[in-house]
């Protein structure tokens, strides 16, 4: 396949003329180095891309970089035997718009060592609403079942739960067989959190309390705010329950004791998605074309854009009003 001399791209620059994003015209050889070239067919918007896109969060480590820490598309050249032509294809995180170019962009070189093979049971644009939201969600899943997660400890918290890793959790967990409650500040939105498999709502006054420890509640939790409400989170659970941390949208301070570890057994879990070992990765991506697929993907999907509405998309991610999760279409 013939790949343009020039193509579209979203980037970020940082330099003497400040700190700034847009759409750019590319040739491929500005693009970072790799072995795999695709053609984009779908990114996503992750709070992450927010921060970069804005400079309100310190992600890109280089400059000037193409924004995106999702791609899926298919191959267009490969100087990997694994990938040929054709091949639809995925990657999140692996250092994309943070340490490379990343996914918003009509085309993408990318390293073979982070590119996933589309599972069966998964389109492109599936895998895109997913991202790495829902990369995240099922990791920390996994990483809870390892460490002896099962549903009959009671049910599991999810936090953040109208951001994209919250709602996609709240799908992925009850369809492991999870009763998952939702944590959200979000009145208005009871019926959509129980639309994804919310078996309860629940204000975050229950997450108020601060003490050592509390009557034990849930039997795990996913949290995506950290602070204050992480470290009530571990204390309300019960024993030899799992807390998994994969997110900071309140604040990356944990002002906890040490006592629902050596009381009650708890484990609190760190969920780190970008840098994940490929065969976890391929492991994940294999359950969530599978046994843990959210069967509402597309009442998930609340948006989907072109690279030019991406700017409105962070300023409204950035101030807390959005809603499950938006895929970027090429």
């Amino acid at each position: 396949m013939t790949i343009p001399e020039h193509f579209q791209a979203f980037r970020i620059h940082n330099d003497e003329a400040g700190y700034r994003s847009g759409i750019e015209t590319l040739r491929l050889d500005a693009l970072s180095p790799g072995e795999v070239i695709i053609k984009t067919a779908y990114s996503s918007v992750n709070y992450k891309d927010a921060l970069a896109g804005t400079g309100k969060g310190k992600i890109l480590r280089c400059f000037p970089l193409v924004g995106g820490i999702d791609v899926a598309g298919h191959v267009v050249q490969s100087r990997d035997a694994t990938f040929r032509e054709g091949d639809a294809v995925l990657v999140t995180g692996c250092g994309l718009s943070e340490t490379r170019d990343g996914g918003y962009a009509e085309y993408a070189q990318l390293e073979s060592k982070s590119v996933i093979a589309l599972p069966a049971g998964l389109s492109l644009r599936e895998a895109m609403i997913l991202g790495t939201a829902g990369f995240t969600a099922a990791l920390a899943l996994l990483r809870m079942e390892e460490n002896r997660q099962h549903p009959a400890l009671g049910p599991v918290a999810v936090t953040g739960a109208t951001g994209g890793v919250g709602s996609l959790a709240l799908s992925i967990f009850s369809k492991a067989g999870y009763e998952v409650h939702a944590i959200s500040g979000k009145a208005d939105q009871h019926d959509y959190l129980k639309s994804l498999g919310a078996a309860q709502v629940l204000g975050r006054e229950v997450l108020d309390t601060q003490a050592p420890m509390l009557s034990a509640r849930f039997g795990g939790a996913l949290d995506n705010v950290g602070g204050t409400m992480l470290a009530s989170l571990l204390a309300q659970t019960v024993p030899y329950g799992n807390v998994a941390s994969a997110g900071l949208a309140a604040s990356a301070e944990l002002p906890a004791t040490v006592m629902p570890f050596i009381i009650r057994g708890v484990s609190l879990l760190g969920v780190a998605s970008a840098g994940t070992a490929r065969d976890i990765r391929e492991r994940v991506w294999e359950k969530l074309a599978s046994d843990w697929k959210p069967e509402n993907l597309d009442a998930i999907c609340t948006a989907e854009v072109r690279l030019d509405a991406l700017p409105e998309v962070f300023d409204r991610m950035l101030a807390g009003h959005s809603l499950g999760r938006t895929v970027v279409k090429f």
